[in-house]
């Protein structure tokens, strides 16, 4: 088991807020929500499709802004 921890950022607009991961952004990583829980459970989600898919074809998390450890992690954001 591996964990991913990634550094995304929120940013409000006027319909609601939008997270993103900025290396990946032109990759896909950026979504919406009406709040900030909804918006970051929407990056959560797509990260973790494009992790997925990335093991999935055996490729490496090359990207040095993403922390990877072996075993099970919690992240508490405060």
């Amino acid at each position: 088991m591996r964990s991913y921890t990634f550094q995304v950022q929120l940013e409000q607009d006027a319909e609601g807020w939008r997270a993103l991961y900025p290396p990946w952004e032109e990759l896909g990583a950026s979504t919406w929500g009406k709040t900030q829980e909804e918006a970051l459970q929407h990056i959560h989600e797509v990260l973790s499709m494009m992790i997925e898919e990335r093991v999935e074809e055996g490729r490496a998390v090359d990207d040095q802004q993403v922390r990877v450890s072996e075993g099970p992690a919690v992240t508490i954001t405060v």
